[in-house]
């Protein structure tokens, strides 16, 4: 053996050899060689992300940034409507094709949202109804939050390829965990003693977790969407690495030909999208007390609309009745 391969007590990282290299290398083999089995799921993943691409561009921008703007008012309220308003008009003059380029980041983060939310509430829902499904569940995620975002890309790619399929599947494993956890937590969180309560009057398990704990829980599930929408926007430029298109991929182009012109126009395209997701989504997550004690029905435009529709109710003269 030679000198340098003995094993030395003081240094024993230099001298033993695991082979983790050699190891992984194997599964990148049998990625390539296995990679037809990953394709159906790879299909129906992009069916989504084109059909939601196309029906953000089949809408005329003023046109959508109304829409946008109504949503956000139902969701939250006045102001933030006119400050998503604002955001969107910003972002579709800061170049002529930041508009669309924005539609196609929105079509990539909302089909992660979509596919995180799926995924997230029921394994959030078994992690909060069981102990130790919640033991085994929290070190997964503690992985998949701390293990850094670039390490994703290597084994989707491996299995996937690039573009905005795999784009959409790095997101959702980067995105998925608060979600999970916040919506284990809200029901967890619930008041026992209304639980209880439902119990004492009939209540089967399923009626309790649809009709009380789910309800009381929803500020807190909404609030984990919030952050994974957060996350998955954060995604957009690491994403575009592997060929996502989009605002990220604008910015990384931009980086790559020292273009700090577009590399800004990018990046506060990315911004603007952000503040316009945060401010629906919080409105979303607000309480009924927050609302004012009102039903999402008698505010906002379908409020003013249900108001204006409403017939008036005439009031009957009394009859008098002669002696």
């Amino acid at each position: 053996m030679d000198e340098e391969n003995k094993f030395n007590i003081l240094d024993p990282f230099s001298s033993v050899d695991f082979e983790i290299a050699d190891s992984a290398d194997g599964i990148k083999q049998w990625a390539i060689s296995n990679r037809e089995l990953i394709q159906p799921i790879k299909a129906v993943f992009n069916d989504i992300i084109v059909f939601i691409d196309d029906a953000l561009h089949a809408v005329p921008p003023l046109l959508m940034l109304v829409l946008i703007a109504i949503i956000a008012w139902q969701a939250a309220g006045r102001r933030p409507a006119i400050i998503v308003a604002l955001c969107l008009s910003a972002l579709g003059f800061l170049d002529p094709n930041a508009w669309g380029l924005a539609m196609t980041t929105l079509a990539i983060v909302m089909a992660a949202v979509i596919a995180c939310f799926i995924i997230g509430l029921p394994l959030g829902i078994l992690a909060a109804k069981s102990d130790a499904f919640e033991k085994i569940l929290r070190p997964v995620l503690d992985l998949m939050q701390t293990i850094p975002a670039f390490v994703y890309l290597v084994p989707v790619v491996m299995l996937v390829g690039i573009g905005n399929v795999s784009g959409v599947i790095v997101t959702i494993i980067f995105a998925l965990p608060p979600l999970i956890r916040l919506t284990s937590l809200g029901i967890r969180g619930v008041n026992p003693s209304v639980v209880e309560a439902a119990r004492a009057f009939g209540a089967s398990p399923s009626q309790i977790l649809v009709k009380v704990e789910l309800p009381l829980a929803t500020p807190t599930i909404l609030a984990g969407v919030n952050q994974t929408i957060m996350l998955a926007l954060s995604m957009v430029v690491i994403a575009s690495m592997i060929s996502v298109g989009g605002l990220g991929n604008e910015v990384l182009r931009a980086m790559g030909r020292l273009d700090a012109g577009k590399a800004i126009v990018g990046g506060l395209g990315i911004v603007l999208l952000a503040i316009v997701l945060d401010r629906i989504s919080q409105g979303l997550g607000q309480s009924g007390r927050e609302r004012g004690h009102r039903h999402w029905w008698q505010s906002g435009p379908v409020g003013l609309v249900v108001r204006l529709t409403k017939p008036k109710t005439e009031t009957t003269p009394s009859i008098r009745t002669e002696k």
